[in-house]
């Protein structure tokens, strides 16, 4: 008899930390980045800025080497609107956003009431998964952003963490820009 009681009792120990246990799965996509800093303008009116991030962003980066650089992104917005333009460009820092990856962090460039340019400054890129994954999710994501001009995009399948994280930071770069598409 006590070895069945203490069999069922561990069967039970067993379920209940089974379903208590967190798993990435369980999560993925449903629960929003942890902000690590808020959004910021960086320029309005076409001056040139210089932010350090984790790495170049690859759609923007040359078909040079693969691995993970450190070091400092620098982005000129573009110098003056035109004569027709009826607001000058800015460029905003989105909040950088905690994913279970690391940080993902982007700029925005909006000029003429469109979203002209969109760069990410800081993503996952410690190991060679997220290398491999990160380099052909960011430049996808840039632009389905371009496209939707707005942060309301598909994202890319296999990259949950950083196409979350590229969203939320964005998101917050266009909500400081006062952005309404």
């Amino acid at each position: 008899m006590k070895r069945i009681v203490l069999t069922a009792f561990s069967t039970l120990a067993v379920l209940v930390l089974l379903f208590l246990y967190p798993t990435s799965t369980g999560n993925s996509g449903t629960t929003a980045a942890e902000a690590v800093s808020a959004a910021r303008v960086v320029t309005s009116g076409g001056t040139t800025a210089t932010t350090t991030g984790q790495g170049p962003d690859p759609a923007t980066a040359g078909s040079g080497g693969t691995g993970p650089t450190t070091g400092s992104n620098t982005t000129t917005s573009p110098s003056t609107p035109t004569a027709a333009s009826s607001r000058p460009a800015i460029t905003v820092d989105g909040a950088s956003e905690m994913t279970s990856y690391g940080v993902v962090q982007v700029r925005v460039v909006i000029a003429n009431g469109a979203i002209t340019d969109v760069t990410a400054l800081q993503y996952p890129q410690s190991e060679r998964e997220d290398i491999k994954i990160n380099s052909k999710a960011v430049p996808m994501l840039r632009a389905q952003v371009l496209a939707a001009q707005s942060a309301k995009i598909d994202g890319v399948s296999g990259a949950t963490f950083t196409t979350d994280g590229y969203v939320t930071s964005l998101q917050s770069a266009l909500d400081a820009a006062g952005f309404t598409g």
